[in-house]
């Protein structure tokens, strides 16, 4: 038992370290964040489905504390009011990355890649979700004249978080169709 426990800590350790890194590589950057990263999500979705949902949370949760460490906090420098900046760290940071951990919500279906790709596809909607509402709600106020906050939210987050769902999502199927792979992210509990 203490091993395994042992074992599932270096395995999110290292999914961790892997996520943080892929998430540097940016293919592109929008001016006030958010942008298109080598897979970065892929690592802290597949150790959801491999370790399940609660280790998923724990790890995802510790992802937006180091994505939002990573942003140096830009958001302090756009002139946002206090309410704004504390929307902002919610849900463009706290709420969008930890519910990543989910997507080994479906990982026990009949057919596990259908789960396991549906599980990716929901967390991927639900962060996008959060960039979108913090997007009307907080910074609807920058749409340009005539979008209004909705357009331009779903726009703006659309255009970085519709690539990012292709690219996971394709990522994934690549490696959990490996054998090697496949055996490796075998769902697993403690």
């Amino acid at each position: 038992m203490k091993n395994q426990k042992t074992q599932i800590l270096v395995e999110c350790a290292i999914m961790l370290a892997l996520a943080t890194v892929l998430s540097m590589i940016k293919i592109f950057t929008m001016p006030m964040d958010g942008s298109v990263t080598l897979l970065s999500m892929l690592p802290i979705v597949l150790i959801s489905i491999k370790r399940g949902v609660k280790v998923g949370l724990c790890t995802s949760f510790l992802y937006s504390l180091i994505q939002l460490g990573l942003s140096k906090f830009t958001m302090f420098a756009w002139g946002l009011t206090p309410v704004a900046i504390f929307g902002t760290i919610t849900l463009d940071y706290l709420l969008a990355f930890t519910v990543l951990g989910l997507a080994g919500i479906f990982r026990d279906w009949k057919k596990p890649l259908i789960g396991e790709i549906a599980g990716i596809v929901m967390v991927m909607v639900l962060r996008f979700l959060c960039h979108f509402i913090a997007g009307v709600i907080i910074f609807g106020q920058w749409a340009p004249e005539g979008w209004g906050p909705v357009f331009y939210s779903l726009c703006y987050n659309g255009a970085y978080m519709l690539p990012e769902l292709i690219f996971t999502v394709i990522g994934a199927v690549v490696m959990l169709k490996t054998p090697y792979i496949r055996k490796l992210f075998a769902p697993t509990t403690i």
